[in-house]
């Protein structure tokens, strides 16, 4: 499969222009004036690398004259001046040679400020050149609307943050996404993005640095991108331009710092500076998140303390034949949870030595489907729809639902045991037990959950935990936090947002812990284990 990387960048190919718009638009842009600029004259910086890329945008043309690319994803490290490169484009279209009279050319992203960096970048610009200034109209008083108005043409640039109700009723003939891994929703880019059909040649550019998570907008756009780039997908309409690092690549190799940079050999990056944040990264987790996340480009998962490599968890992936577990021995976990979190069930079963096969069942309110969505960026809905999550009618999960699924499970599995967390769930394990069904108490606190997490993580590690590869569990694992004791074992799973759930991996590491232990209490007392003297002791 062909590589993702933008090679084309500097390998000096040609690039096609019909029409000679690329050239026309690297001439308008060489007019430009930049403050910071160390050139003659001030004149705008465009290096190499970035000439070619706005060649490649506008010099592709249909026989019509119609521009082949319409969505750019430029997903490059922080500090490559990506802001600048926003703004000249954006400029393109507002009062350079793209300009359509009345073109609206937005800036938006997650927040205010961030939709103002590319916004001033812009500003700066027209107010080096006298003659821009006066056949323009600038608004950037503070606190207010952010505008740049063509006197002539009314042809506009604008911002755009996340009130995604003012996003409606537009006619976008670019529209700049910046950061798009930082958007929470999808509201704002919904209302933006369905605007753009309106406009004849209309163009999208989403510059962003690599984000968290893989149930999110941004991914879903990257992951288009890279298979777009890799041959996967043939779409001559979008042009990915990826600067990131394998996840698995070695962090510590200086080369990767200047393979996902392109302006550190032109002095945008202090490199001694860069060597210094890996240095720390040796013994700072936090320093190696920033690292990778903002100076390599790695796409991390969605923890910032995680409990397990997610790349590890995914080789779990394959494909699970349920009817072959039909009457197999199996052990249940049982979270229930209040109208925020999700209630799950797992059912686990052993796999050879030390393995375990797991199957989840979701539960949610319906009536906060779409607030879950927006709040957490993952595909509720869908998920809902394709029946990964069952939505029981309201703003509660009824957990009588729950309760009948428990008992569905028992009919159709040889089920031993059903571990339920009686922090909310007495009825439920009250009804259990009165019609005989194995129900027994699993609590959530530090001494019960130390010894299942360990043995959930012993078995991804391991690579002997399947899962099928099912999406809200994977949510639930990438979103988990391990918070670990004064000897470093992990005593129990956190989440840094309210509406991130990690219910899935409770449950999950409730169930195969049970599982593990077939049943028996005596054989998971912590007490009447060695292996755990030494965790209870850092934990005491």
């Amino acid at each position: 499969m062909k590589d993702p990387y933008p090679h084309w960048l500097f390998d000096d190919s040609p690039i096609d222009d019909p029409f000679g718009y690329g050239e026309r638009a690297v001439k308008f842009l060489r007019r430009l004036k930049h403050p910071k600029s160390r050139l003659p004259g001030n004149a705008f910086q465009l290096d190499p690398w970035q000439e070619r890329i706005v060649r490649r945008i506008y010099g592709p043309r249909n026989p019509d004259g119609s521009r082949v690319v319409k969505t750019v994803v430029l997903l490059i490290p922080r500090g490559n001046r990506k802001s600048s490169l926003s703004a000249a484009i954006s400029l393109l279209h507002a009062i350079g040679p793209e300009k359509i009279p009345g073109g609206e050319c937005v800036l938006a992203a997650a927040d205010r400020k961030q939709a103002s960096i590319a916004f001033k970048e812009a500003v700066d610009v027209v107010r080096m050149d006298k003659r821009l200034v006066s056949a323009t109209r600038i608004y950037d008083a503070f606190n207010s609307a952010k505008k740049i108005v063509l006197k002539k043409g009314g042809s506009f640039i604008e911002t755009i943050s996340s009130d995604a109700g003012t996003a409606h009723g537009k006619s976008i003939a670019l529209l700049v996404a910046d950061e798009l891994a930082q958007w929470r929703g999808t509201d704002l880019w919904i209302a933006l993005k369905s605007s753009l059909p309106k406009v004849k040649d209309s163009l999208l550019v989403v510059a962003t640095t690599s984000g968290r998570g893989q149930d999110n907008l941004a991914w879903e756009i990257v992951d288009r991108a890279r298979k777009v780039a890799t041959g996967e997908i043939n779409d001559p309409s979008m042009l990915p331009i990826l600067f990131e690092t394998d996840a698995g690549a070695d962090w510590k190799d200086e080369a990767l710092l200047y393979r996902a940079n392109p302006g550190l050999t032109l002095g945008y990056q202090d490199i001694s500076g860069l060597r210094q944040l890996v240095r720390e990264a040796e013994t700072s987790m936090t320093a190696r998140d920033m690292v990778q996340n903002l100076h390599l480009n790695v796409w991390l998962d969605s923890s910032a303390a995680p409990f397990v490599d997610m790349t590890v968890y995914d080789e779990g992936a394959g494909e699970i034949d349920l009817a072959a577990l039909e009457g197999e021995p199996c052990w249940l976990g049982v979270d229930l949870s209040s109208s925020i979190d999700l209630s799950v069930i797992v059912a686990a079963f052993r796999d050879g030595d030390d393995g375990y096969i797991v199957v989840p069942y979701f539960f949610c309110p319906a009536d906060n489907l779409r607030q879950r969505q927006e709040a957490t960026g993952a595909p509720y809905i869908d998920w809902q729809a394709r029946g990964l999550i069952e939505a029981t009618p309201g703003n509660v999960i009824d957990f009588r639902r729950v309760e009948e699924r428990v008992r569905e499970l028992c009919e159709t599995y040889s089920v031993q045991e059903i571990a339920v967390d009686p922090a909310m769930a007495r009825n439920l394990m009250n009804n259990l037990l009165e019609d005989g069904l194995p129900a027994v108490e699993h609590r959530q606190g530090s001494l019960s959950m130390m010894p299942a997490i360990a043995n959930l993580e012993r078995a991804i590690v391991g690579r002997k935990f399947k899962h099928g590869g099912n999406e809200p569990l994977r949510f639930c694992f990438a979103n988990v936090e391990a918070q670990t004791n004064s000897s470093g074992h992990v005593v129990r799973f956190t989440k840094s947002k309210k509406w991130l759930s990690i219910d899935g991996a409770v449950a999950a590491a409730m169930a195969a812990h049970r599982a593990s232990a077939g049943g028996s209490a005596a054989a998971t007392s912590l007490y009447d284990d060695p292996e755990w003297e030494t965790a209870l002791a850092g934990f005491n």
